[in-house]
């Protein structure tokens, strides 16, 4: 069982499997691991958890999870093949194409979400997780938004090949900017 963000991980914790995960089921647990990773409130859980069960009817959409030994969720990632009618395409698609890139709308694998709890972070679980997933797309390349700071998520996406595709994105619903980055597949591996 994963401690609360106010307990104390253990020294060495518990080994991590990677495997399918079946997010529709376990939307609750995700939303925990990524409102302790992310920071989210009550309210931003109940809004993530209806946009999670929506994606997870798209067409190609998976995810898999980082479990530990006893079944509990350490991490999770998931996408899908990318449509310009999707609401997040449709956000940064100006963006993108005052840049140059709105073709990377076509022909991408998205990564929707990837979250590690904070005490598995820094093990190369993300890094797992996002190539596992990558490496079973169809398309040529990926595509993600992340906050557009420094920061180690956005380190781990530049060793993996990602590159910026646009700055600076405002999401309706969010306070911070974010990056649009791209990557051609499979990521590059260290």
């Amino acid at each position: 069982m994963l401690p609360t963000p106010e307990g104390d991980m253990p020294a060495r914790p518990a080994g991590l499997s990677i495997g399918p995960l079946d997010l529709a089921a376990r939307v609750d647990e995700a939303l925990r691991v990524q409102a302790v990773a992310f920071g989210l409130s009550e309210e931003e859980v109940g809004i993530r958890r209806y946009i999670v069960q929506r994606h997870m009817t798209s067409r190609g959409a998976r995810a898999l999870g980082a479990f530990t030994d006893d079944g509990a969720l350490a991490g999770f990632v998931y996408g899908m093949p990318n449509d310009r009618a999707y609401w997040w395409s449709s956000i940064v698609e100006p963006y993108l194409r005052a840049e140059g890139h709105d073709g990377w709308l076509d022909d991408s694998f998205v990564i929707t979400e990837l979250h590690v709890h904070p005490g598995f972070q820094g093990r190369g679980v993300g890094r797992t997780l996002i190539t596992r997933i990558t490496d079973t797309a169809a398309e040529p390349r990926s595509i993600l938004s992340a906050i557009d700071a420094d920061s180690p998520a956005r380190r781990l996406y530049r060793a993996l090949g990602y590159t910026d595709l646009a700055r600076q994105v405002h999401f309706p619903s969010a306070s911070l900017p974010y990056a649009v980055m791209g990557a051609p597949l499979p990521l590059r591996r260290p």
